[in-house]
């Protein structure tokens, strides 16, 4: 009884992450996932992401969408300021450009609780569009900032190497 119980649990959990999340549905065509993985930091999970495409190719420039389901709490202030880090690993020099930067991403991001999503969506414009719990948030109309923070996982230069290539493993493209 408890075995069935639990495989009907994995199942039904497994089912859910497998439709396309919030934001995907609506702005991008034929939205298919691409690849997942999980984020460990010193052994602790912090999420697990899952990379949606348009038709399921996977296109740089936009038309995907990145959701990270939580395994934490987190705040929405943390959230930014670890986004600007990465950004600013991945080779941003300007700092007036990084502080406005990180006050567009504070306003973006809310508080997380464990269980809870986050989907960003970069459309083929250049913009981006987030959702949490499937309510949308502020919207990201800097080309560069979208550019800038979808690159912390899908750039070659990412600091997770094996989480970008299972992203982008059904895209080929993890190289």
């Amino acid at each position: 009884m408890i075995r069935r119980l639990l495989c009907a649990l994995l199942f039904a959990s497994a089912c859910a992450f497998a439709q396309p999340p919030a934001g995907a549905v609506d702005l991008l065509d034929d939205p298919k996932p691409l690849g997942s993985g999980e984020m460990r930091w010193f052994g602790l999970k912090l999420y697990d992401a899952t990379l949606w495409a348009s038709g399921g190719r996977y296109q740089p420039d936009g038309g995907f969408a990145l959701s990270l389901r939580y395994a934490r709490d987190f705040d929405g202030v943390r959230l930014a300021r670890a986004s600007i880090d990465e950004i600013r690993r991945l080779g941003e020099r300007d700092d007036a450009k990084i502080a406005r930067w990180h006050e567009v991403l504070a306003r973006v991001f809310p508080d997380v609780k464990a269980g809870e999503v986050i989907t960003g969506v970069k459309l083929a414009d250049g913009s981006a569009r987030f959702f949490h719990q499937g309510r949308a948030l502020p919207a990201v109309d800097d080309r560069a900032l979208s550019d800038a923070f979808f690159a912390i996982w899908l750039d070659p230069r990412t600091r997770e190497p094996a989480l970008r290539a299972k992203l982008l493993a059904e895209a080929g493209q993890a190289r």
